[in-house]
């Protein structure tokens, strides 16, 4: 399997690029790469690499992913379909003078779906739209996963019909209008841009490419019907705030097939620990003789108690590494590590015994030393 270039280079801009930038540097490369303009062997395929990068660089949640993992944790994460969702290819041609038909689609935007995926597969030919369901899970059960209940509503197949708009016992016959293809395609001429394809819904049978004899009873021949629904979600252990999971064809139902769930998690703050990746923070006082003369504490964890070993002499804000009590990693093994800052908690409301005690310590301590100059 031949390596990706990395798609900065690719569009040729630097790593901190603006989104005007990024516009600029693609529109320039479409234009010389497309393959209604450029008959040369390498051109389309230079056209499909441009346009994918452009599509992730130019959405800040794809970018950052990127960013972060490179191709080989954002191949993971997105499919080719994924990379192209949302992207309007059409807005950067517009002050080329493009004219836009309703959706906000473009026979520019329609070219490379079609030179991308083949007669417009990339669309997937009568999907339907995918939903978005946020979910709140706590800290603990973000460290050790869960599996929580959801429920939303959406467009699903017809039971009565299974999805195909027929009456159960009709005759489905292939579309005429487009003879069974679900598309029609159209030729525009666009100037000194050359000739551009244009693939759209063929109206007559909505994407289907079939029309039934006698309408489905129950959905009135479109096959969908409105449903609520109960899922359970397994949310694996390591997940955080912005992490999403793809529940495949539990989206709304199109014409020919369903588009997708993206839960997306939202971790609840907690009330003592401070996440950061697999790590969590906390701070928890001692008492003054515990810092001077060391002791052994008990702290909380995401787990349950833990003891913590305080040595003598620890100063405030000191931080103490507890291992494996953190958040567990989604990549690689083992867990990340619970950090513990301790604060020394200063002596308040001294009886006349205690403040002649401190203040005979403070006549002995050392002159340089761990209690030097705290009684002065």
């Amino acid at each position: 399997m031949a390596t990706k270039r990395d798609y900065y280079e690719i569009l040729g801009v630097p790593r901190d690029a603006s989104k005007d930038q990024l516009k600029d540097a693609y529109r320039t490369l479409a234009l010389k790469f497309h393959p209604d303009r450029n008959k040369d062997s390498g051109a389309e395929e230079k056209f499909k690499e441009i346009s994918e990068a452009y599509a992730v660089l130019s959405d800040d949640q794809k970018r950052a992913t990127y960013d972060q993992y490179g191709h080989a944790g954002f191949d993971q994460r997105y499919s080719q379909e994924e990379i192209f969702r949302n992207v309007n290819f059409g807005d950067i041609f517009r002050e080329f003078g493009f004219q836009f038909g309703g959706g906000g689609s473009s026979p520019f935007e329609d070219m490379i779906f079609s030179s991308m995926f083949g007669g417009g597969g990339g669309r997937q030919r009568g999907r339907g739209s995918d939903l978005r369901y946020d979910l709140q899970i706590t800290l603990e059960e973000a460290a050790k996963g869960v599996s929580k209940e959801i429920s939303f509503n959406r467009n699903k197949a017809c039971p009565h019909c299974s999805g195909t708009g027929a009456e159960p016992g009709s005759k489905i016959s292939s579309c005429s209008k487009c003879n069974g293809a679900g598309q029609v395609k159209s030729v525009r001429r666009m100037g000194a841009f050359g000739s551009f394809t244009s693939v759209s819904t063929c109206p007559s049978c909505n994407g289907k490419g079939e029309r039934p004899s006698k309408a489905c009873s129950e959905c009135d021949g479109h096959g969908i019907v409105q449903a609520s629904e109960h899922f359970s979600v397994d949310i694996p252990a390591g997940m955080d705030t912005g992490s999403q999971l793809r529940l495949a064809g539990l989206g709304e139902r199109g014409p020919s097939s369903s588009g997708d769930l993206f839960v997306f998690i939202d971790v609840k703050p907690h009330s003592i620990f401070r996440r950061d990746g697999d790590d969590i923070y906390l701070e928890t006082n001692v008492g003054f003789a515990q810092a001077a003369l060391g002791a052994e504490i008990e702290v909380p964890t995401l787990s349950g108690k833990a003891k913590l070993a305080i040595p003598a002499g620890t100063q405030t804000h000191t931080i103490f590494r507890m291992r494996g009590e953190g958040v567990q990693r989604m990549r690689g093994r083992g867990k990340g590590d619970q950090l513990v800052r301790v604060i020394v908690r200063t002596p308040t409301g001294l009886s006349e015994k205690q403040k002649k005690a401190l203040e005979q310590l403070g006549d002995i301590a050392p002159k340089k030393g761990v209690f030097d100059g705290m009684f002065r």
